[in-house]
């Protein structure tokens, strides 16, 4: 039996998983998505998307990275959210998120792996989600140790505020990006 292996995405644009292009990603797409993704497989009390944590991450790192580190997630927009825990039990979803980071790392003329310091800011935001999104149950999280989190309380957005915060980052770094 033949399968489509296309997602059809908000903008109306056809996403092929086989033959990934350039041309099928857009920025709207994604912060649609990734705005209404809830980070933590939606165990958590209140909503918290892929976007909104995105954003946070932006500002976590210099300025050079922002664009990077707001875009770090943006294959999620495409393949959805995985916990890291079965992300690592899937070698074929993990083959799949690589090929679709790395059409989107052409898009936005992105770095083809990321950096050290979207990495680092990326697990201070977890830190501060574990602190502010009651998740600390008292074990230890290895990936943590060492790793303080941020200096500022989270407070969840609803998706189309997490949407417009996401663009309005966005198009603030791009043109920052682009000398506008």
């Amino acid at each position: 039996m033949s399968r489509d292996t296309w997602i059809i995405t908000q903008s109306g644009k056809h996403f092929d998983f086989l033959n990934l292009s350039p041309d099928a990603i857009c920025i709207e797409d994604i912060a649609c998505s990734l705005s209404n993704l809830c980070r933590f497989t939606g165990h958590v009390q209140d909503f918290y998307s892929v976007a909104q944590h995105s954003v946070h991450v932006s500002y976590l790192v210099p300025p050079e990275f922002a664009l990077e580190a707001l875009l770090h997630d943006a294959a999620e927009a495409y393949c959805n959210d995985i916990s890291s825990p079965l992300k690592y039990l899937l070698p074929d979803y993990r083959h799949v998120i690589k090929s679709v980071e790395e059409v989107i790392a052409t898009k936005f003329g992105l770095p083809p792996m990321m950096s050290t310091e979207v990495k680092q800011a990326d697990l201070v935001m977890l830190a501060t989600e574990r602190r502010d999104l009651d998740l600390d149950d008292g074990r230890p999280w290895k990936i943590l140790d060492g790793i303080e989190p941020a200096p500022f309380l989270l407070s969840p957005l609803n998706p189309r505020q997490a949407r417009v915060l996401f663009l309005q980052r966005y198009n603030d770094l791009r043109g920052a990006h682009h000398g506008l």
